[in-house]
């Protein structure tokens, strides 16, 4: 049975017309001319929306590796090749959007792209626990980690360090969409998937009123749905958009831009086009010249930094923004064989300061270096404390102390708990002083931290705790070996742990002050940044962090044998 849907590259334009006109002259005609391409308007139906397709073959009598072969071998060889290109581009409801099919997303203009618009739909619809693929930019150092789980993992288990990488490209199984993939294709459910990075690249419907609907529910998504809360930081670094400050920036880069190089401008890869580096055998880069530089030898930044240095002052970011890098299959290059064509400027990173402020170029448009830091705190802090926390901890009576809370009420109020507070095992790196794994022992093998704080001193201290005690466990076959010793005494040899435990979730669990509500509003300031960095930590090996707050009662629970006790 024929398939409802094809997996395609959906792209969003912007500043094109919504007419088959403004679809037509917003084109690259050059580009399109040069390979015979044919353009013609779709008829008003089926699809029931302006449209506009563009076909091309893409042809070579010669493929550009039979004359290497025939030097290599001495065998005459001659295979021709031909390649095909088609680009459908449509308005519905007002927003014109480009499909490619073979090489046709090759003929989408670059600069009309919407660079986060398949971005916006994956925050919003890729189950952040089953992340397949991460493209991330780590801001000021022009570095591009790729990082690639077939099989999908947690978000906070990659370790993006949210408030210094920029994530560019997301890609992960959907959990939840009203796609014709997901109605009509029985059996595709759960392994309906979507990368969003600049396109969004997914299963549509190849019926005309299918393809459609699914854009339309695409767009609705990016529109009126909230991102998911483990994936909201992605939304947090945005370009900057001040007009004064832009001018400001790029006047600091030209002047940069006339001095000799220094490193503070460096290469870096437009993240969209990664694939194409890696096929790619040949680069031509033209700025401001009658011909292109080719080199088979990668992007030279020496040359295009040359070539900037002798444009007129006030006119080196221009040069860069009007030239070209272009990508090809072969040294020998021709119009069939190139795989990309990008402005120059996209392939540089550059870090200026205006004032105390610091910026940073990256794939063509600036980003302030901090300016989310904050932002990333609050977001991060409010996921992890919980309302509907995995641990089940009774009210704390104030008059009782944190040794006999863990020792004497959660363990006489909760069925399964182990205390270990203040049971030490020894330091495998300081055998003079042992190490506290943690104050309380789930059932399901959680490590529990529990403190009263009226500040982030004790606080900081209790994180701290957690990303010693986890890191201990992971590495040291003899720390776990004692703590697996120490859980059974305490529990009268009723727990066993595996002699391979290693720890899947921690829990801070926090009595703050005299009873006032844990929220990301009370939580002490300095206590909020040692809490995100103990969480990127854990998370980014692997164990789930929650934090809870935990109930005071000025009532002691009279059920309990000395409940008086203050001990």
């Amino acid at each position: 049975m024929a398939s409802n849907t094809a997996k395609r590259t959906l792209y969003r334009l912007c500043g094109v017309v919504p007419t088959r006109e403004g679809m037509f002259d917003a084109l690259d005609h050059e580009q399109l001319d040069a390979l015979g391409a044919d353009i013609r308007p779709c008829p008003d139906q089926p699809l029931d929306a302006p449209a506009l397709l563009v076909t091309a073959g893409l042809e070579k009598e010669e493929a550009s590796w039979c004359r290497d072969v025939a030097r290599t071998t001495g065998c005459e060889v001659s295979e021709s090749v031909r390649r095909t290109a088609a680009l459908l581009m449509l308005a519905v409801d007002g927003q014109v959007y480009a499909i490619g099919y073979d090489q046709g997303y090759r003929l989408v203009p670059d600069h009309l792209k919407d660079k986060r618009f398949g971005l916006a739909f994956a925050i919003r619809r890729v189950d952040p626990q089953r992340i397949r693929d991460l493209v991330a930019n780590t801001m000021g150092q022009a570095r591009t980690d790729i990082t690639i789980v077939p099989g999908g993992t947690p978000m906070f288990s990659l370790g993006v360090r949210e408030h210094a990488q920029f994530v560019r490209r997301l890609g992960g199984y959907l959990d939840d969409v009203r796609l014709t993939r997901t109605q009509k294709d029985s059996g595709n459910r759960a392994v309906a998937s979507a990368e969003g990075g600049v396109g969004l690249k997914l299963a549509l419907g190849i019926a005309a009123q299918d393809l459609v609907a699914d854009i339309r529910e695409i767009e609705r998504v990016c529109q009126e749905e909230l991102p998911h809360a483990e994936l909201e930081f992605v939304d947090h670094i945005v370009p900057v958009k001040d007009a004064s400050t832009l001018t400001a920036l790029e006047q600091e880069l030209d002047d940069i831009l006339g001095q000799p190089a220094d490193g503070r401008v460096a290469a870096a890869l437009p993240v969209d086009i990664w694939q194409d580096v890696d096929a790619a055998r040949a680069y031509s880069i033209k700025i401001n010249s009658p011909e292109p530089r080719m080199t088979a030898d990668g992007f030279d930044l020496d040359y295009v930094l040359a070539r900037a240095r002798i444009q007129r002052p006030g006119r080196r970011v221009e040069a860069l923004k009007q030239g070209t890098v272009t990508l090809y299959r072969h040294p020998r290059a021709t119009a069939t064989d190139a795989l990309a064509t990008t402005s120059t400027l996209r392939w540089l990173e550059a870090a200026v300061s205006l004032d105390a402020r610091r910026y940073c170029l990256m794939d063509g448009e600036w980003y302030e270096l901090g300016a989310a830091y904050l932002e990333v705190i609050r977001v991060t802090v409010a996921r992890l404390i919980v309302d509907q926390p995995s641990v089940d901890l009774p009210a704390w009576y104030l008059g009782h102390r944190e040794g006999y809370y863990n020792e004497k009420v959660v363990p006489s109020l909760r069925a399964g708990y182990v205390s270990l507070d203040r049971k030490n095992v020894r330091n495998p790196l300081n055998r003079t002083n042992g190490v506290e794994i943690c104050d309380l022992l789930t059932p399901d093998n959680t490590l529990v931290m529990v403190k009263r704080a009226y500040g982030s001193d004790l606080l900081s201290h209790l994180f701290n705790q957690g990303v010693v005690a986890v890191q201990l466990l992971q590495q040291s076959a003899q720390m776990r070996a004692e703590f697996a010793e120490r859980v059974l005494k305490q529990s009268n040899g009723e727990r066993v742990l595996p002699k391979d435990y290693q720890p899947e979730g921690v829990v801070f669990a926090i009595l703050l002050k005299n009873g006032t509500p844990l929220t990301p509003d009370t939580l002490f300031p300095f206590a909020q940044i040692a809490l995100v960095q103990a969480a990127k930590t854990l998370e980014a090996s692997g164990v789930a962090v929650e934090v809870v707050g935990i109930e005071a009662d000025s009532h002691p629970a009279t059920a309990l044998p000395g409940f008086r006790e203050a001990a």
